[in-house]
């Protein structure tokens, strides 16, 4: 295991890629041995207990599996990774000398789950990354990073595997939020954020989009999940590529540089912020302006005993702002976004005024 100094999370673009599920030892081992040959992986990750929303599939080979990865780790020299959701996993992972655990999105939503794990890991030097939880919720996010540094847990990282949304029209299984990941990762700037394409897209199609999308957000890393055989996978089959695309793909990302040396490029630069700060200055004088026609509009709707909210006169808006928008290039979800926002501090300051 490595040591407090020698965190396994500040290796530069961090690749962490293995099995959903540890199936078999043959299975586990092909995996790891085909990853390791590559030079392109840094921990070999693979499921030990997997929490399935039906019991009638498969959970994970369970404690046999921690041999395994142990094997598969004494062969290749990869550092080794599994999920841990109860106190008597973060035990059994701990005594196997696995080097890396993970607090799953289903354990991350539940404070009381969360708590749990970090007192069975106290007085560890086990490196724990929390994926976000199912919900779109940054302060529970927050709440198991603060409940693992009470505990003494301080090699901690995030891992970023989307947000599970009911009647989601997005082509993905948990679509990304970045924005939520993105303000995540500005309110705790000290934590490495993984990428985790697998569970995002819950395809294998969108995998090498969205990690490239990640790298382009200055991630730390990705997770990607590979089997042998994964149209032979007992879980999550339609998300995993072989070994050698896993490699492929981790290999075709371009990671960008946070900063440049270029004295043009900085200029460039300063001048086009320059036009951003001066625009951004125009656009709220202007909402400010119609914040102050939409109190005024308040006045005569509580003098004449008038409903704040009228349908369907914001429906009218809707649809001729978006339309205008689109002729600019503005995205319908973009301007959606725009728009719930101004409607929300019209409402908001016309109710003062109504009461």
């Amino acid at each position: 295991m490595q040591t407090k100094n020698d965190s396994l999370l500040q290796r530069p673009h961090l690749a962490i890629a293995g099995p959903c599920s540890a199936e078999s030892r043959e299975q586990l081992l092909e995996t790891a041995t085909l990853l390791a040959q590559s030079g392109r992986v840094d921990i070999l990750r693979a499921g030990v207990w997997k929490p399935r929303t039906s019991p009638n599939t498969f959970e994970g080979a369970g404690d046999i599996a921690l041999d395994w990865l142990c094997e598969a780790r004494a062969l290749t020299g990869l550092p080794v990774a599994t999920e841990v959701a109860t106190t008597a996993h973060v035990e059994k992972a701990l005594r196997a000398g696995i080097d890396v655990v993970w607090i799953g999105a289903r354990t991350t939503t539940n404070p009381f789950s969360t708590q749990e794990v970090a007192e069975a890991l106290r007085g560890s030097n086990v490196t724990v990354l929390v994926k976000n939880p199912t919900t779109p919720d940054i302060g529970l996010w927050m709440g198991a990073v603060e409940r693992l540094n009470r505990c003494g847990i301080s090699d901690v990282g995030l891992i970023h595997r989307g947000f599970s949304l009911h009647n989601s029209t997005d082509n993905y299984r948990n679509p990304p939020l970045w924005q939520v990941a993105l303000e995540a990762k500005e309110r705790m700037p000290q934590l490495p954020m993984i990428c985790d394409p697998s569970h995002i897209c819950g395809n294998r199609h969108a995998l090498q989009k969205v990690a490239q999308q990640a790298a382009d957000l200055d991630y730390s890393g990705l997770m990607i999940e590979c089997h042998p055989h994964p149209d032979e996978a007992l879980s999550d089959k339609e998300q995993q590529i072989t070994p050698q695309e896993a490699v492929e793909l981790l290999s075709s990302i371009i990671w960008r540089n946070v900063a440049t040396d270029s004295l043009r490029c900085k200029e460039e630069l300063e001048q086009l912020r320059a036009s951003i700060d001066r625009l951004d200055g125009e656009i709220f004088a202007l909402i400010a302006q119609r914040m102050n026609v939409a109190e005024e509009i308040g006045r005569l709707k509580r003098v004449n005993n008038l409903t704040i909210l009228q349908s369907g006169r914001w429906q009218e808006v809707v649809e001729r702002v978006t339309h205008e928008a689109a002729q600019h290039g503005l995205s319908r979800e973009f301007t959606s976004r725009i728009l719930e926002a101004i409607h929300i501090e019209s409402i908001e300051r016309q109710n003062k005024i109504m009461q």
